[in-house]
């Protein structure tokens, strides 16, 4: 059994991450950078090794700094969370020189499902359904503009090693593909170095849905049914749900079926993502496979009782799970919603600020994984989700009624988030109808104004820390007045 392990990650998946360990019994290392010396993570762990400057190029990306802090602290394993680390397949292999056990799948899998145009490949090859497409190395512009007007408009241009959004282009006419493609390389480029890209045909009004494989020690690969993850800004996951409102159990079937082969393609072993866009006749298309754990991990652990991180490290271990995979069935429903730092009335943009008072309601079948505390400085180094608020219930109705009870009573003063945006989310008729699009968030609120304070707010504004003032040394939760421990979720505006 793995004994102590480095957890090369940092905020709200790096204290999850510890929580298991601490009840397999095994001992956790953490990792922090000079600027999170002080964050949750690092307080959370048995021992915390400081990499280097806040820059996540001299810390939680230095593999180097990372594989002396493991070694340094006698960790027999690593854990990478998601980000960073996570999906490096040299990184895997370093690990593997130096004795110590990577808790993911090989860098082989990673190489093959880390490159959009392998991977597309490699599920041809399985039988798995992938959108129309052309894919080539060294495609020149002229040939992928021929085969862009051979595939049909609208065309989606691609960076193969790109994800989240960045490299990403739709073309909907011959006169905008020169320059879309332009600006996709130049993306491309600078975001991961490569500016390969490939294009498939665009389908208009998909779902995305993802569908949790795990591979465990003994070559055995199951899948944990599927997540809807259509609430999306700029391609980022906002909200998350399973099950889907629009998988029934046939659809669930074959859908897990061709997630299972996407893996078996590939050998895979430990927690993994297949991601699908799912089209309004039923029909799905292989997008992509992630080689780690998710962000949205939580609402399948809801629904199948299970947890994805000890899973992790016993099969890591060489050890055999603490569940049948061929016994468990899903129940009830849960949502996960993100809390970002940011402004989503002027195009999402990130926020910065000290965490000058955190209050995190207490509702049964609700969990929260959150990476900071009261004092937490929010810079603008990471990336800025705060934490995921998670809600079960036995049906979508009464866990989307928990969850906005939950977003409602959450307190987060000194830096401005998108809470108030995720109830309007959450309240929205498209929302409650399940009938949801990748396309959702762009159509019903672009733009999208926050709601006014109440009069009782503004009055009481003037007693409160101003959320613009950069300094929050001298302030504390106990020079605060109690009535700001009562309003609803006006509590995370900024002033005005």
């Amino acid at each position: 059994m793995i004994r102590k392990v480095l957890v090369a990650n940092r905020g709200e998946i790096a204290v999850r991450v510890m929580r298991s360990l601490k009840e397999l019994g095994v001992a956790s290392v953490a990792v922090a950078s000079e600027a999170d010396i002080n964050a949750p993570h690092a307080l959370a762990a048995d021992e915390c090794v400081i990499l280097g400057p806040a820059p996540a190029s001299e810390s939680y990306l230095n593999t180097k700094a990372l594989l002396k802090a493991a070694k340094d602290t006698g960790c027999d394993a690593l854990h990478p969370g998601y980000g960073f680390v996570s999906e490096n397949a040299s990184f895997t292999e370093e690990c593997e020189k130096h004795g110590i056990v990577f808790i993911g799948p090989s860098a082989e899998s990673m190489r093959v499902m880390g490159s959009k145009t392998a991977s597309r490949a490699a599920m041809t090859d399985a039988g798995v359904p992938v959108v129309p497409g052309f894919h080539s190395e060294k495609g020149s512009d002229d040939e992928l503009f021929e085969k862009a007007k051979e595939i049909g408009w609208p065309i989606l241009l691609k960076a193969s090693a790109g994800g989240g959004g960045k490299g990403m282009r739709v073309v909907d006419k011959p006169d905008a593909f020169a320059s879309s493609l332009e600006l996709c390389r130049s993306e491309a480029k600078v975001s991961f170095g490569d500016d390969t890209v490939y294009l498939e045909k665009y389908v208009t009004n998909p779902r995305h849905v993802e569908i949790q494989v795990f591979g465990d020690f003994e070559g055995n690969i199951f899948a944990l049914g599927e997540r809807e993850c259509s609430v999306q800004r700029r391609h980022q996951k906002i909200i998350e749900e399973s099950p889907s409102p629009a998988v029934d159990a046939n659809l669930r079937k074959r859908m897990s079926a061709a997630a299972v082969e996407a893996a078996k393609a590939v050998a895979y072993k430990n927690a993994g993502t297949v991601e699908f866009l799912l089209d309004e006749d039923g029909s799905f298309y292989f997008l992509e496979m992630n080689t780690r754990l998710q962000v949205e991990h939580p609402v399948t652990e809801m629904v199948y009782g299970v947890d994805l991180v000890a899973a992790q490290v016993l099969t890591a271990s060489g050890k055999p799970l603490t569940f049948d995979p061929k016994t468990l069935a899903p129940r009830g429903h849960a949502i996960e919603a993100r809390v970002y730092a940011e402004d989503p009335a002027v195009g999402f943009l990130p926020q910065s600020g000290t965490v000058a008072l955190l209050r995190e309601p207490m509702i049964p079948g609700l969990r929260i994984d959150s990476g900071v505390a009261e004092g937490s400085e929010v810079g603008v180094y990471y990336d800025p989700m705060l934490a995921k608020i998670i809600a079960w219930a036995e049906t979508r109705e009464a866990a989307t009624a928990r969850l906005r009870a939950a977003l409602e009573q959450y307190v987060l003063l000194g830096v401005q988030t998108n809470v108030n945006f995720l109830i309007d989310v959450l309240g929205h008729p498209t929302w409650e109808s399940g009938k949801l699009t990748t396309g959702f968030l762009g159509q019903a609120f672009d733009p999208w104004t926050p709601p006014e304070l109440p009069l009782e707010a503004l009055a009481l504004a003037g007693h409160a820390p101003s959320q613009k003032s950069s300094t929050h040394e001298n302030r504390s939760s106990t020079q605060l007045p109690t009535p700001w421990q009562e309003w609803g979720a006006w509590r995370s505006l900024t002033e005005n």
